[in-house]
């Protein structure tokens, strides 16, 4: 059972939400906060396995929250879920943490399915997001692609993979290895660009120029 708590100032949206993850068979709301102190206060006695989190919420707002909550308890799983689609909130949701940024104009069965996959521990990055990254980085980019000595090559092909948006089991045929070889090299890049998710890692090549970067497909580990 994937356990839920709902912080949203907003009683309607916070109502809409629960009915509509009870009526999953699989996942639970465990408890509900109204403003970021009152999550904080909250957290270690409802034990989430998910903090779904709006990002305007009362005295801390839901990207300093994340911070907090992924140092007090780093095993939580944060989704940010907001009506702000500009690129500066998001990076900064993820560079606190956050493991799923989605967008409140997401249909709901969407919303359910990114919550099932951040809690088999993927990064939910909504579509529109990460074309909007790539886009504002491509921008401002060089034409030279600056070259990362951390990573080998085979883990450079597995890091456009990633920003490609494709799956393990994608990359894997992609590049003509198993899925349990793909596992290896994504946990090796994330030890060396010192990120903790796939959202963080696809940040860090996208700033520093780490690989040339791909025309964006819609990935199925998105909404």
């Amino acid at each position: 059972m994937i356990k839920i708590m709902l912080v949203d100032d907003h009683a309607v949206l916070r109502d809409g939400l629960k009915n509509i993850i009870e009526l999953e068979s699989d996942i639970k709301v465990v408890g509900e906060a109204v403003s970021g102190d009152e999550a904080l206060d909250k957290v270690g006695d409802l034990e989430p396995d998910i903090v779904l989190m709006d990002i305007n919420l009362p005295i801390r707002n839901g990207i300093e929250v994340t911070g907090i909550l992924k140092e007090r308890f780093p095993t939580i799983k944060i989704c940010i879920l907001t009506m702000h689609s500009h690129e500066e909130y998001f990076m900064s949701a993820i560079r606190e943490g956050a493991d799923g940024y989605l967008l409140k104009d997401s249909p709901s069965e969407q919303v359910i399915e990114a919550i099932r996959e951040v809690a088999r521990g993927e990064s939910v990055i909504h579509p529109s997001m990460t074309k909007k990254l790539l886009t504002f980085h491509q921008q401002k980019s060089e034409s030279k692609v600056e070259k990362s000595g951390q990573l080998s090559e085979r883990e450079k092909e597995v890091l456009v993979c990633l920003l490609e948006g494709l799956s393990n089991k994608e990359i894997a045929d992609k590049l003509f290895i198993s899925d349990k070889t793909v596992k290896i090299h994504v946990s090796k890049i994330f030890k060396k660009l010192k990120v903790k998710s796939r959202s963080q890692a696809i940040i860090h090549a996208v700033q520093n120029q780490l690989v040339p970067i791909p025309g964006l497909k819609k990935a199925k580990n998105d909404i």
